[in-house]
């Protein structure tokens, strides 16, 4: 599987239109789920993998290297970190921890009635 780049094709997009190229990307096992375990602050490769639920060494090498190929990771002395892009992005996308939140309430209260 090729990284999705903005102008390249990518799922969903011949023409790799930008939003069509992130969601491609997001929509990748693990992809999503590494930009916001590193919210919290840089890890080693191993500290990673703990906080992404013990994710498989080779798909959580994969993920690093089309983040780090988008610009939206680094690996800096202190391991992995969110790039200035990456924190962007977490900001954008963070909302809808909370907004998720109130939805699985909402459908857990109406299941009751």
């Amino acid at each position: 599987m090729t990284i999705p780049l903005p102008g390249a094709q990518v799922r969903g997009s011949k023409t790799g239109k930008p939003i069509m190229a992130l969601l491609d990307l997001l929509g990748r096992t693990w992809a999503l789920g590494i930009i916001w375990n590193l919210r919290s602050g840089p890890a080693t490769f191993r500290e990673l993998q703990q906080r992404c639920e013990k994710i498989s060494p080779t798909l959580l090498n994969t993920r690093l290297k089309e983040l780090k190929t988008l610009q939206l990771i680094e690996n800096q002395e202190s391991g992995y970190q969110l790039s200035s892009q990456g924190f962007d992005l977490f900001e954008i996308i963070s909302p809808l921890g909370t907004w998720s939140s109130q939805w699985a309430q909402a459908l857990m209260e109406n299941k009751k009635s």
